[in-house]
């Protein structure tokens, strides 16, 4: 008695995601959510560093921030799309700016969804509900 869940083993491996942005705040914030919903969580501050990630081990699921230094989150999100495995990940496209254009040229380039900053618990966690079933859908 008295012991949490986590303690027991789930149906199924774990779902994993990776959150790119250089904000240290959004991503200790995303982090909190996602293990709470039982992702393992990997971060990158950039597209750079985040296409390396991907290239040693690719994750279910990216949370994807569009304005970052060094690697957009477009140019990543090519990038990863043309990559062989890539075209499964389930990506959502993170953005401050409510811009229609922007939007509709990260879903042409493969974002799975997007969702505006800032985000709450339940936004975020309905972005990030199963997208295992997601890509065997796909």
């Amino acid at each position: 008695m008295g012991q949490s869940s986590a303690c027991f083993p789930l149906v199924g491996p774990m779902k994993s995601c990776l959150i790119v942005d250089d904000s240290s705040v959004v991503r200790k914030v995303a982090r909190r959510i996602l293990e709470d919903i039982d992702y393992i969580v990997d971060e990158a501050e950039d597209g750079q560093e985040a296409f390396e990630k991907c290239r040693s081990e690719l994750p279910d699921a990216i949370l994807l921030d569009w304005n970052m230094p060094i690697m957009s989150g477009l140019e990543f999100l090519k990038l990863l799309r043309a990559y062989v495995g890539g075209e499964h990940v389930h990506v959502v496209y993170c953005t401050t700016e409510n811009d229609i254009g922007a939007i509709a040229m990260a879903l042409k380039a493969g974002a799975s969804d997007y969702m505006m900053k800032p985000f709450d618990r339940a936004l975020l966690e309905s972005k990030f509900l199963d997208p295992v079933e997601y890509r065997r859908a796909g």
